[in-house]
C-alpha cells in the first residue's frame, strides 16, 4: 500500500467501524437469526466492498475491514445492552 492509498485506507475503516454501530444497536434488538437481524449483520458489507474497488485497494485490507465491521456491531450490540439494563 503506498502513502497516496493511506487516506482512502483510513476513511474506508472508519466508514467500516461506523457504519455498524448502529446496525449493531439495532441488531441487538431483533430476534436472533431473523431476516431483521441477517440484514443488520450484512447490510454495510455491498457498500464496503463498492467503495474498496472504487478506491483501488486490494484484498489484502479485507481482514482490516472485516474487523472493524465485526467490532462496530460488537460496540453497537454493547450499547444497546448497558442502555437496556436496569
Amino acid at each position: 500500500m503506498t502513502y497516496v492509498q493511506t487516506l482512502p485506507f483510513s476513511t474506508l475503516l472508519i466508514f467500516a467501524l461506523g457504519v455498524n454501530v448502529p446496525l449493531g444497536y439495532l441488531r441487538q434488538g431483533a430476534r436472533k437469526y431473523s431476516l431483521a437481524w441477517f440484514t443488520y449483520i450484512h447490510l454495510s458489507i455491498p457498500f464496503i466492498i463498492l467503495w474498496r474497488l472504487a478506491e483501488g485497494l486490494g484484498w489484502e485490507i479485507v481482514p482490516f475491514t472485516l474487523g472493524c465491521a465485526l467490532l462496530g456491531q460488537f460496540l453497537g450490540g454493547r450499547l444497546r445492552r448497558d442502555n437496556t439494563m436496569p
